[in-house]
């Protein structure tokens, strides 16, 4: 492995020169790591071996990093690396010309169409003045006592006759000319291309190496580009979707990637990387944490309403699990997926998308609703990441019986960490939120405090052939005050389970085919006089 040489190195080659120096077969793009903000590419070339053997590795695009080149060559011994950068002037010379004359043949076409165009227009307005004075002289015949109406109607016939054919070539004129404008538009624009190209340099690095004569070396050279960047993305297929049931999730894992290094990736074996180079290589630095206090008058207290989503990051042991894909390196603060099959990324920025890995997890499927954000009933799965890596933050696309459910963004999941994921509305099951009393009392006399009062009801109604079973959700505040209390009210419907730090109240409602039932939340917060404002 070696550095980019010094222009020591250009003198080398020249002195070289009478010495025996064999090329190298044409190099080839086999291996590319797609970080999320660049990518490092390695190519290879076969090279006969002797004293002074050269490996070229031409056409190195413009967005490579001079400063990242690196050779190794097995068992050879690698002695310097040049890189030539040289104008394109002559090699685009010869297409820019032939660009030309075409563009001058579709141009003198375009005027010979123009001319047409316009004689048959002409023809069309002489014809037109003909008609009309057939018209006018037929018109003063019938005032005669012996007309002649043979001589102008074979006049009127002409002129006709005459427009018909004049507006026949102005037609085809017409469609010729948008089709040779059509020409002219891609022939322009191409030599435009042509012309920035030619103006842009060409690179070329050639790896000088020494091994015994008579062998054959494998020459790797990598380096980094801009201008290449990928995206994780998600298809998940729900299987055995009933709900109380033990299902399975089919997700497969997508590498969508989009490069403009003007280099096509063919046949290369691709590796995808979490990390950012320049950031994680970067150590972090400590800011001084300081504690201070000002004076303040004391404030008087009031009350106000924090709305708050709670979220829990589980964790557990991940499970064997079938799955399919790339092999899975941890880097410390990174993971890169290795593919299993070589792949194709064109140049040009447009993307590709790419199968990593398909893995199967079990399911856990429930009807779930929350009336208060959303009136629906929605297919639930609870998950557990049973893969060989972890889920990296990105777009999901969520199937359901062969048909597509929804779109959502999948959040980051560890490694053998528990999930979930909605797959659509079950549109046979019915949900209404009904606001029974939104009231503030005073508590007493004496006191002179306030209790607030809140009660709703919720139907629901299941329409599904079967009986089935609603987890029917709601929220109660979090009180973070001593003085200041929420309760649970008796004629809260009974069976409900409550998560005390989060404030949700859960109800398994469990629904008979065609019948409804009604749950009830009551509840009430009892705030001290000393407050001010309200909820």
């Amino acid at each position: 492995m070696t550095t980019l040489s010094s222009r020591a190195l250009l003198v080398l080659l020249t002195l070289c020169s009478a010495a025996s120096v064999r090329g190298a077969e044409g190099s080839k793009i086999t291996r590319v790591v797609v970080y999320p903000d660049r990518a490092q590419v390695t190519r290879t070339a076969s090279v006969a071996c002797g004293t002074r053997a050269a490996a070229l590795f031409e056409t190195i695009p413009p967005a490579a990093d001079p400063k990242s080149l690196r050779a190794q060559a097995g068992a050879a011994r690698v002695e310097g690396i040049d890189l030539e950068e040289k104008g394109r002037d002559d090699s685009f010379a010869p297409k820019a010309a032939a660009l030309q004359t075409e563009l001058r043949a579709a141009e003198a076409e375009e005027r010979r169409l123009g001319d047409a165009f316009k004689r048959a227009q002409q023809v069309i307005r002489e014809a037109r003045a003909l008609g009309s004075m057939a018209s006018q002289q037929v018109s003063r015949e019938l005032a005669q006592p012996t007309p002649d109406l043979k001589q102008w109607s074979a006049a009127l016939d002409q002129s006709l006759q005459a427009r018909l054919d004049a507006a026949t070539k102005a037609g085809e004129a017409q469609i010729k000319l948008r089709e040779v404008g059509r020409k002219l538009e891609g022939l322009r624009r191409k030599l435009n291309a042509y012309s920035q190209a030619a103006g842009r340099s060409e690179r070329s690095a050639r790896v000088l190496v020494s091994c015994a004569a008579g062998q054959t070396a494998r020459v790797e050279l990598t380096y980094l580009v801009g201008g290449a960047s990928w995206d994780p993305a998600y298809e998940a297929r729900a299987k055995d979707t009933t709900a109380g049931t033990n299902g399975q999730v089919e997700l497969s894992l997508f590498a969508t990637v989009t490069q403009r290094t003007g280099e096509d990736w063919r046949g290369a074996l691709l590796t995808f990387s979490t990390a950012i180079p320049r950031q994680d290589a970067t150590l972090p630095e400590l800011v001084p944490l300081r504690v201070y206090a000002e004076p303040r008058t004391p404030p008087q207290k009031v009350l106000v309403r924090r709305e708050e989503e709670v979220a829990h990051a589980d964790s557990g042991g991940a499970q064997a699990g079938e799955a399919s894909g790339p092999q899975v390196k941890s880097q410390g603060l990174s993971v890169q997926f290795v593919t299993e099959e070589p792949g194709d990324v064109p140049g040009d920025g447009s993307p590709a998308r790419l199968l990593l890995a398909r893995s199967k997890l079990p399911a856990a499927f429930a009807l779930k609703t929350a009336p208060a954000l959303l009136p629906f009933v929605h297919r639930a799965a609870a998950l557990e990441n049973t893969a060989s890596y972890p889920l990296l933050a990105g777009p999901i696309d969520l199937f359901r019986a062969g048909g597509l459910a929804g779109h959502a963004e999948l959040e980051r999941v560890a490694q053998g960490a528990k999930f979930e994921l909605s797959f659509g509305l079950e549109e046979q099951v019915k949900v209404k939120r009904l606001v029974l009393e939104e009231i503030a009392r005073d508590t007493g006399v004496f006191t002179k405090g306030k209790r607030y009062k809140f009660a709703y009801a919720y139907e629901v109604q299941s329409f599904l052939p079967g009986a089935t079973t609603v987890e029917l959700a709601d929220r109660v505040p979090v009180s973070e005050l001593d003085d200041v209390v929420v309760g649970l009210d008796e004629q809260t419907s009974p069976g409900y389970a409550l998560d005390k730090e989060a404030g949700i109240v859960r109800w398994p409602v469990k629904l008979p085919p065609g019948e409804k039932q009604r749950v009830e939340l009551r509840f009430h917060i009892e705030v001290p006089s000393s407050y001010g404002g309200g909820l």
